[in-house]
C-alpha cells in the first residue's frame, strides 16, 4: 500500500470523527471481512480516505448514500458491484464483495465466474441486467438505450439510477484502491468485524 494505515491514537481533530463515523457505519453493512488491523487502523479504501479527509469525507457521504436503504435485492448488487471490481481488477473490493455475496447466499460458482472477469449463465433476470449495466458501464461510452429500457422496466426507474450511482460510486472505489495499491489482508491482520473505536 503506498499510503501507511493510521492508528486510531495518532489521528487529528479532523480525521478522528471520520474515522469513527466509517466504524459505526461498517458494522451494518460492511461485514464478513477485514477491514481494520489488530491496533484499530482502519484499511481498504477507508485508508486513504482517513489520510486525506478533504476527499475522504464526501467519498464516504457518498458511500453511505448508495448503501442506505437500497430499493435494489441485495444480490443485484453484489453482482453489479463485483462485475465493476472484477473490470479494474480491484483485488481489495472483489475480497471484500465475494465475502458479502457469500454472506447473502449469492452462490460461490457465480462469485468466482464474476470475479473471473465473466458472466455466468445462471444469472437471475434482475442479476444479469445488473451486470449487464456494469459491464457496460466499465466499458465506457454511453449506456445503451436497450439496457437502460430494460433496468427501467424490471427495477423502476428510481431503482435503475439506485444501479448507476452504485455502479459509478464502486467506480471510485476501484480508482481509489488501484491508485494506492491497497492489498487484501492477511488473516492474521485482524478478526473481520471487529473495527475498533
Amino acid at each position: 500500500m503506498r499510503i501507511p494505515p493510521i492508528a486510531p491514537g495518532d489521528l487529528n481533530q479532523e480525521q478522528k470523527p471520520l474515522y469513527e463515523d466509517m466504524c459505526t457505519e461498517m458494522r451494518s453493512y460492511f461485514s464478513g471481512f477485514i477491514k481494520s488491523r489488530k491496533d484499530g487502523a482502519l484499511l481498504g479504501p477507508w485508508a486513504p480516505a482517513i489520510r486525506y479527509p478533504k476527499f475522504g469525507k464526501p467519498w464516504w457521504d457518498y458511500v453511505k448514500a448508495i448503501a442506505d436503504n437500497p430499493s435494489l435485492p441485495k444480490t443485484v448488487r453484489e453482482v453489479a458491484i463485483l462485475a465493476t471490481g472484477a473490470h479494474f481488477k480491484a483485488g481489495y473490493e472483489l475480497y471484500a464483495h465475494s465475502a458479502i455475496g457469500e454472506k447473502l447466499h449469492l452462490e460461490a460458482d457465480k462469485i468466482a465466474t464474476i470475479a473471473a472477469g465473466e458472466r455466468p449463465s445462471d444469472l437471475s433476470r434482475k442479476e444479469g441486467i445488473a451486470y449487464s449495466v456494469a459491464v457496460s458501464l466499465a466499458a465506457g461510452g454511453r449506456l445503451p438505450r436497450a439496457t437502460w429500457k430494460m433496468a427501467v422496466e424490471v427495477f423502476g426507474e428510481d431503482s435503475a439510477a439506485e444501479l448507476i450511482f452504485l455502479i459509478a460510486g464502486y467506480h471510485q472505489v476501484s480508482a481509489i484502491l488501484n491508485g494506492f495499491d491497497v492489498c487484501i489482508p492477511s488473516e492474521d491482520d485482524q478478526e473481520p468485524d471487529t473495527p475498533s473505536t
